[in-house]
């Protein structure tokens, strides 16, 4: 009776113990977690500088465009003497309505010619030539025919004129449907009748200034509102859909599906019908066109300089307001510049004319001159100097235009009085009739066809064809929860990965746990995490019976999740309470599954956490394996059947239909590796592009290698320039090969269309397909989905972190790996490209094209290696050209030789030797480089200019990147190891092609250790009893030594009863079979894990698919000999390919250089001076000339891809941060109330 006392005393005192530890050891060691939710001061001083830049920049090439016009106008009327013809400035006039019209039919012709050419119905096409030809009719009428003839304040304000018919749908809009909120109808209807007012104004103040001779007036005044009214009709598609009349709905949607064949007809009539209206009227107005053609210098000069502004900040200006509108900017950057473009151009033309009354006076010496006399005697005193500037003589042909205004020459008061409110009252219903814009809730960079209803844009009425072309829409509180929900799958996989990379993995998880919480959040994105663990269990032999339990990767993760769940989860309490967060976390779940066994974690925000450890003796391994397992898990398992119970249920089919289409579309996979780090806003980024675009189907982002030591740092700078300018020139011109599995984002849509999820299921039979399918499993998933249609993006502000081989053994057998496989995988793109670009939009034929130049450089690249190494033999030992090539040939051919005899890691090794002999070659190609502009006195050689050149595009490149801009630095680790990078490697690659080996982390399990000799106990007798709640017993062992492996276990005495029944045998069998529940649940500790099972249908699921796709693969030693046969030959088939086109180059350059000058190209030499003395040449051969300039068009057309690419990613990572910014303000302040009121409640 006493030892049970003693025992509960000594427990009483550990647990007194370990409250007291409690008190005074509570600090911890935790892991560094960056933490972006509140964004730094200087990313919001950068949204609100750059959105104020775009919104100055609209004002400005606003009025600029606007300006230049009414310039134009002015000179184009009969009292102008800036230019000599008027039909010349007629023609630069109406050269500069059709603009527009010329870069859409352009653009038009591209995308009929290489993507969508759908044409519209006979109606659809009587439709639109028919509104155009009234629109175009009414441009030219206003602006060749009306304005020259009227003063510069009524041009400035007509314009805002054409806001009527607008103002007219939206009053009949309101009126027909309703709305609640009837103040809405108030703003069109005031709009209209304040145009009325300013065409009963504009005939009124002109027959007060002309009095009895105003019939003329009355004409133009008449053709320029009758102008007005027909360009108003521009916009009736806005809201011609709002009506419901089956005619119009029908034409709008035939519109839009014919979008581009209807613009390239629109832009036809219009380019055709103002062709016709200005030549005509040239010969009514008794002009002669014969004087174009004798215009003077001056006069041309005049007309083309406005017209090349006019036509250049119009579409400027457009493009501005478009990426204002995206970037979240649609008040400050669109609405208030477009409004005040008006009034700024009145109030500089109104300047202009007061500061040249004000010289005036100066310069006649009469100081009190009224403005009656100075305009009846203007011709006179506009003559004071005789060489009058253009500018002057712009401001003189203002002053002039509007002295011919009875309310200036006569100071009428009463003209001058109905020429203000006209003004005033044109402008103020532009303002009303687009009330509707300031109020219009938008997303962040919304697509151009969701903002404007016409890709056109009006130059002759820059600012109200903007505003009046966005999309009405009533505003209503309910936009923002419209969108659907999205759903997103995060599916990590692991096999080695050391606790620090499982840490990184783990942190982004919990990270965005907390970004987008399950409750609460202000998203309708809503994440499930999932971790596929390969290779986890083993079989440990204890006592002489074998154990089933996982190995020391799949613990360190265990022990991990709870480090990391401590350290999220203790932002919630203090001191006192951390301690026992984990137990209060609730019991997380470990289930026996058929592919091994999971944990099911509910991560501090309630989002799951599910980890999937697999046991390759009972599902397939390896990374493509894991993919095929949680797609069909994921999207066929979760997504499908849901949809088939319900079925079953009685829901109505097409309903189902839809609204599984509907969430195919809108789930999401975010594949990534066991090792990457990353942001939630990386992960919201991706998610902006698939919601923009409904044909992306997969998008990736900027991937950044980390690690230490020269290998990555070489790592570093090529990853930069790949993304900076190949994977942008790919976005951009076409579509992105290569989605990375460590971290791109996956349509559900997508992945289930035919012919990817099931094609990605094949199992390699053939050489081939061991090479594509399994070397390089993201490239060759990517592939499948652009030859299914679907678009792959890449998103360069969402940035992910990845470690990179630090080791040249581990680097050389990755690239192994991915060379190999981009080269099948590209090939099989390509062999297909007819096809593909039938079937993808996205992807053209000059893309193709594109392609096949990278693909040949790519192969050709160790023979330019070769002969970049022999120039700088030649010139540094000054060794004949010949001999030099044959030095720079040798090492590489030797080395190629050794690779088909030596081991893998053999040839590795003479390859890292190799590379340091390289890297010293390739500065001393460098120094000959520069070594001959300076022995030539020139930089204006191939080499010098492709030289400086490349350093130039590389560092503007990296400054265009600030944030990565340091990585430039690495670039000289980049050039010179291109020697290792482009010749050795390429060799290792293709001559190993044969081994289809992993090549990375292929390390031993860390539970293997060396065979020793141990003690072990073997059992002779053991028996178990239970004696007041104490569980007793008894048992006597025999030590032997003994060595694992070695030899047979000993027998052991079995004493065993004859009341062992078959019962207990198996009971035991499953205990052992199941250790590993209680091993991780020992290891857990605090976190609490449950056991569970799985339902019936689940485990039928699984079984199936095991048995259909994922059975573990079965050796066959007769197939594995005939395939590495196969493999040997691919592998003697593609060097010997290789070897031949690299051959074919290096030969053509011996012979050229053997024949010499004869077959040379001859260019001047220029020295850096510019001097240029008679015969001196110098001499290229015609082939190294050809690849020279081929490989610098290349490089050009990837910087102006990257240059296009830069700016858009610029406007969403700006909209990004604005709209970002104001969730996490309201999160904040959420947060703070909920600390408040926990306060009040402790007190």
């Amino acid at each position: 009776t006493s030892c049970p006392k003693s025992r509960a005393n000594m427990d009483d005192e550990a647990t007194r113990k370990e409250e007291l530890r409690r008190t005074w050891d509570h600090f911890r060691e935790v892991p560094r977690v960056e933490d972006e939710e509140k964004p730094r001061k200087s990313l919001k001083f950068l949204q609100y500088f750059v959105c104020s830049v775009f919104g100055f920049m609209v004002f400005v090439l606003g009025f600029l465009s606007k300006s230049s016009l009414l310039l134009l106008i002015t000179i184009s009327s009969e009292s102008s003497t800036t230019i000599a013809s008027r039909p010349f400035g007629l023609l630069m006039l109406a050269c500069t309505l059709v603009v527009p019209s010329v870069l859409i039919f352009l653009k038009s012709c591209w995308k009929i010619t290489f993507k969508d050419s759908k044409s519209p119905s006979k109606l659809s096409f009587v439709w639109i030539v028919g509104v155009e030809f009234l629109v175009a009719s009414g441009t030219a009428i206003l602006t060749l025919v009306a304005m020259p003839f009227l003063d510069v304040i009524t041009n400035v304000m007509i314009l805002n004129s054409v806001c009527i018919f607008s103002a007219v749908l939206q009053v009949a809009n309101c009126a027909l449907t309703q709305e609640k909120n009837k103040l809405l109808i108030i703003p069109p209807i005031i709009a209209v009748i304040l145009v009325l007012v300013g065409y009963v104004f504009l005939f009124i103040g002109y027959g007060i200034d002309n009095g009895p001779n105003s019939k003329q007036m009355y004409m133009y005044c008449g053709l320029a509102i009758w102008g007005t009214i027909l360009v108003s009709l521009n916009w009736w598609e806005n809201f011609a859909t709002m009506f419901k009349i089956p005619f119009l709905d029908r034409i709008v949607v035939d519109i839009k599906h014919s979008r581009n064949f209807s613009y390239m007809i629109s832009s036809t009539v219009r380019i055709v019908v103002t062709a016709i209206i200005i030549g005509a009227y040239v010969k009514l107005s008794g002009e002669d066109w014969s004087l174009v053609n004798k215009v003077p210098g001056q006069t041309v000069k005049v007309a083309v300089s406005l017209f090349a502004i006019q036509a250049i900040s119009s579409a400027l200006c457009h493009w501005f307001v478009v990426a204002a509108c995206k970037m979240h900017a649609l008040r400050r950057g669109f609405v208030l510049p477009s409004i005040l473009m008006s009034p700024g151009v009145l109030v500089a033309f109104l300047l202009a004319f007061v500061i040249r009354y004000e010289l005036a006076q100066q310069v006649f010496g009469v100081i009190n001159i009224d403005l009656p006399t100075y305009c009846q005697n203007f011709p006179l005193t506009s003559n004071y100097d005789q060489d009058t500037s253009v500018a002057e003589s712009l401001v003189n042909d203002i002053t002039q235009n509007l002295c011919n205004r009875g309310a200036f020459n006569r100071l009428n008061q009463g003209g001058l009085s109905v020429l203000v409110i006209s003004a005033v009252v044109w402008w103020a219903g532009l303002l009303l009739s687009t009330l509707y814009v300031w109020l219009i809730p938008i997303h962040r960079i919304e697509r151009t066809a969701k903002l404007f209803t016409r890709r056109l844009y009006e130059s002759a009425f820059i600012d109200p064809s903007m505003l009046l072309n966005m999309r009405f829409q009533i505003p209503n509180k309910d936009d923002k929860n419209r969108e659907e929900p999205v759903k997103i799958y995060l599916c990590a996989t692991m096999w080695h990965e050391t606790r620090d990379e499982m840490m990184k993995i783990l942190i982004s998880l919990f990270r965005l746990d907390k970004h987008s919480p399950k409750k609460g959040s202000n998203t309708n994105i809503s994440f499930e995490a999932h971790i596929f663990f390969d290779d986890a269990f083993m079989e440990v032999e204890e006592l002489g019976k074998k154990k089933r339990c996982v190995n020391e990767y799949a613990e360190d993760l265990v022990d991990v999740i709870k480090e990391v769940y401590t350290v999220f989860g203790e932002e919630k309490s203090s001191i006192f309470n951390s301690t026992n967060y984990l137990q209060e976390a609730g019991h997380q779940k470990i289930i026996q599954t058929p592919y091994g066994g999971r944990l099911c974690y509910t991560l501090p925000q309630e989002n799951p956490l599910i980890i999937h450890f697999k046991d390759k003796e009972q599902i397939r391994h390896k990374k493509r394996w894991s993919q095929i397992m949680y797609l069909y898990y994921l999207l066929g398992w979760k997504l499908d059947r849901k949809y088939f119970d319900k079925l079953e249920m009685g829901e109505e089919e097409n309903y189902l239909v839809e609204a599984l289409k509907k969430e195919k579309h809108n789930t999401f996979i975010l594949a990534l590796d066991g090792d990457t780090d990353f942001q939630p806003s990386a992960v919201m980024l991706l998610v902006d592009r698939m919601r923009l675009y409904p044909d992306v189907g997969a998008a990736c982002g900027r991937i950044h290698p980390t690690g230490t030591g020269p290998m990555v740092w070489y790592q570093k700078f090529e990853y930069a320039v790949g993304h900076w300018l190949q994977k942008t020139a790919e976005h951009v011109l076409g579509c992105v090969l290569c989605s990375p599995g460590c971290f791109s984002l996956f349509r559900g849509a997508a992945l289930m269309d035919n012919n990817i999820m099931k094609t990605y299921t094949t199992k390699a039979t053939e050489a081939i397909h061991y090479v594509q399918y399994d070397q390089g499993e993201d490239r060759w998933l990517c592939t499948l989905i652009l030859q299914q249609g679907w678009r792959v993006e890449y998103n360069a502000a969402s940035d992910a972190y990845t470690n990179a081989p630090q080791e040249f053994k581990e680097f050389y057998n990755q690239r192994r790996r991915w060379g190999p496989s981009t080269m099948a995988n590209t090939i099989d793109l390509l062999g297909s490209g007819s096809q593909t670009v039938k079937i993808n939009k996205s992807i053209s034929t000059p893309y193709i094209l594109y392609q096949v130049f990278c693909m040949g450089s790519s192969i050709l690249g160790p023979a330019t290696v070769c002969l970049m190494l022999a120039g700088s033999f030649s010139f540094v030992f000054g060794m004949k050209a010949n001999w030099a090539l044959v030095l720079a040939i040798v090492p590489p051919v030797i080395y190629m030789m050794l690779c088909f005899k030596l081991k893998s890691d053999t040839q590795i090794n003479i390859a890292a030797f190799m590379s340091i002999f390289y890297a010293f070659l390739m500065s001393a190609t460098i120094l000959s480089i520069i070594g001959e502009m300076v022995k030539e006195q020139t930089f204006m050689t191939p080499s010098g200019l492709f030289f400086i050149s490349m350093c130039i595009l590389f560092i503007v490149t990296a400054l265009l990147h600030p944030q990565e801009a340091p990585l430039i630095i690495y670039g000289v680790v980049y050039i010179l190891s291109i020697p290792s990078g482009y010749l050795l490697l390429t060799i290792f690659s293709l001559v190993n092609m044969n081994n289809i080996s992993w090549g990375t982390r292929e390390t031993a399990s860390k539970t293997e250790a060396k065979p020793a000799p141990t003690t072990k106990k073997h059992v002779a007798y053991e028996k178990t009893c239970t004696c007041c709640c104490w569980n007793i017993e008894i048992q006597v062992n025999k030590d032997e030594k003994f060595t694992p492996n070695t030899q047979p276990l000993l027998q052991q005495n079995e004493v065993t009863e004859n009341a062992l029944c078959l019962e207990d045998q198996s009971q035991e069998e499953s205990i052992l079979r199941d250790s590993w529940i209680k091993q991780l649940q020992v290891k857990s500790d605090e976190l609490k894990l449950v056991e569970d099972t799985l339902e019936d249908d689940e485990v039928l699921f699984w079984e199936g698919l095991i048995e259909r796709y994922l059975e573990p693969l079965h050796e066959d030693k007769k197939k594995q000999e005939q395939i590495k046969k196969d493999l040997k030959s691919l592998r003697n088939k593609v060097t010997f390919v290789f070897f031949l086109f690299n051959c074919l180059w290096v030969v053509a350059t011996f012979f050229l250089q053997t024949i010499g000058t004869p077959v040379s190209i001859q260019i001047p030499k220029v020295y850096a001076n510019g001097l240029y003395l008679k015969g001196q040449y110098l001499y290229i051969d015609p082939i190294g000339l050809m690849f020279l300039l081929s490989f610098a068009g290349l490089l050009l057309v990837q910087f102006l891809a990257m240059l296009y690419h830069r700016v858009y990613t610029l406007i969403h990572f700006v909209a990004y941060i604005g709209t970002e910014s104001k969730a996490v303000k309201r999160k904040v302040q959420k947060s703070l109330k909920e600390q408040k009121e926990t306060g009040k409640n402790y007190l």
